[in-house]
């Protein structure tokens, strides 16, 4: 038996994000790849929650997660990321993107809160969706890290053992 999913289309998102509004209630959006699912993730899926009624995660692609950090990632197929946040209860919907950044579907969906990680803080990373979220009058807000806790730090790491064990990465 296949399990539940909160996997929608584009269409359907913005369909339910007008019901949403029509109730008063707070959308908030994150995106990321997801990949290796840590508890860095789940603190920031729960912190990005917090913010409001309803939790949206765009989900990058599998060929969107190639074009931005190379030809050996993901580790595991949108399809089965998809399945994992929808595991999560913090988790309202999801939505894959194939872009490189969510610009198109944050002016659509026009989601009252995007939520960043703190690397994007104070000009630290650019946020090029940040005009288009705060021209609908939405807010950007910032996610703590876990510190030492990203999928590619445990790719490092598992490659590091690796070579110790004289294992192929």
């Amino acid at each position: 038996m296949t399990p539940p999913s909160k996997l929608r289309s584009l269409n359907e998102l913005a369909a339910l994000r007008n019901s949403w509004r029509d109730q008063g209630k707070t959308v908030v959006w994150t995106n990321g790849v997801f990949d290796l699912v840590h508890a860095g993730h789940i603190r920031s899926l729960r912190g990005a929650r917090a913010f409001g009624d309803i939790l949206i995660v765009g989900l990058n692609s599998d060929a969107g997660t190639r074009a931005n950090k190379g030809p050996l990632r993901p580790l595991m197929n949108q399809d089965d990321r998809a399945e994992l946040l929808s595991a999560l209860e913090m988790v309202d919907a999801i939505v894959i993107f194939d872009e490189s950044e969510p610009s198109a579907i944050l002016a659509r969906l026009q989601p009252d809160v995007h939520c960043k990680g703190e690397e994007y803080s104070n000009g630290q990373r650019p946020i090029p969706e940040q005009a288009v979220v705060e021209s609908y009058g939405g807010q950007v807000k910032f996610l703590p890290l876990l510190t030492g806790r990203s999928t590619t730090s445990l790719l490092e790491k598992y490659c590091a053992a690796s070579e110790a064990d004289k294992k192929k990465c």
